[in-house]
């Protein structure tokens, strides 16, 4: 599939042909073109439109990320859930995905939840940070309060502070 078909895919919960119209393809044309609009200017904010007629296969990783998060905003979330968009990723692109979250943020007025291990991204990005201890938490505050917190620093760094 190309990254506007697979943008597409987040939004059929949207769709309101319904099976026996989609069948019979009644209504689905102008639905369809709805959808590839909206997917397109999803693309767009994302810096991913000059891929959008191209099959997502062999693309760079970084750039999968990104056509995961366009699929993710094509069904118009008011949360966004992020489990660990980090992983397998360079410094750059960790840079790079920081500042997409924040302006995705922004832009869509979504509340981001974000699951993640890279300490420098979630400071980054977060107005407020909860630190986990084997599934306990350990401090809430602000990222330079939850940062300095002798028991984040002896749970992450394996060190009295």
């Amino acid at each position: 599939m190309t990254l506007l078909q697979n943008t597409m895919t987040g939004a059929h919960h949207l769709g309101s042909v319904g099976f026996t119209r989609a069948i019979l393809r009644f209504g689905v044309g102008r639905e369809e073109k709805s959808l590839a609009t909206d997917a397109y200017s999803i693309l767009e904010s994302l810096d991913l439109h000059e891929f959008a007629f191209r099959p997502a296969a062999g693309l760079p990783f970084g750039t999968l990320k990104r056509l995961e998060l366009a699929r993710a905003l094509a069904s118009h979330p008011k949360l966004l859930l992020l489990d660990e968009p980090a992983a397998g990723l360079t410094h750059h692109e960790v840079d790079e995905l920081g500042a997409t979250i924040k302006r995705i943020r922004d832009q869509y007025g979504l509340t981001v939840l974000l699951v993640e291990h890279h300490m420098g991204l979630v400071m980054g990005i977060s107005d407020r940070v909860v630190a986990m201890e084997f599934g306990r938490k350990i401090s809430e505050g602000l990222p330079n309060e939850v940062q300095g917190d002798p028991r984040v620093i002896e749970a992450y760094l394996g060190t009295p502070a």
